[in-house]
């Protein structure tokens, strides 16, 4: 039986998130899966190992693999792990965030879930006042620890930007 670490990604976040991820598999001998979420696909068929056949919504969306994993994506994830003694795949999953990755993690029955925190600001701010956070979703929705990597933590001294008063 192995044992799964399960990273969220997206395009454009900080490396930080996946190197703690890898660490953290790298400590408890597991297998580091690096899991996006396509919003713009829909799940079609799945597999015992968490991967999916999926479609894409529109259909002139390019630049992914068969499997619906970002091109780019996958080889940013090979440079950033690029000599790490962590092996690693990739899974792309549909739907709502949270409940695809905790799905995947209980497929995959992983130890954890890592995410990263969102970086600070106005715009980031609303999105997580009206989508919710991923990582407090899954945090109240789970039976397996949640890891979260603050990206751009803010001095307690300082107003989180949704908590200044207008």
């Amino acid at each position: 039986m192995s044992t799964y670490v399960l990273v969220g990604v997206v395009p454009g976040q900080p490396d930080a998130v996946v190197l703690e991820a890898a660490a953290f598999a790298t400590r408890f001998h597991a297998e580091l899966v690096c899991a996006t979420v396509e919003l713009g696909r829909y799940v079609v068929d799945e597999f015992a190992d968490g991967s999916i056949v999926s479609l894409p919504v529109d259909p002139d969306l390019l630049d992914l693999d068969d499997d619906g994993f970002s091109l780019a994506l996958r080889d940013h994830l090979a440079t950033v792990l690029d000599g790490r003694n962590v092996v690693w795949s990739t899974r792309a999953v549909a739907g709502d965030p949270a409940r695809a990755l905790a799905h995947l993690a209980d497929t995959l029955d992983a130890a954890m879930i890592v995410v990263g925190t969102r970086e600070s600001g106005i715009r980031a701010g609303i999105q997580e006042f009206f989508n919710g956070s991923v990582a407090v979703h899954l945090a109240h929705r789970q039976h397996r620890p949640v890891v979260v990597i603050p990206l751009a933590p803010v001095p307690f001294r300082d107003e989180l930007p949704w908590e200044a008063n207008g």
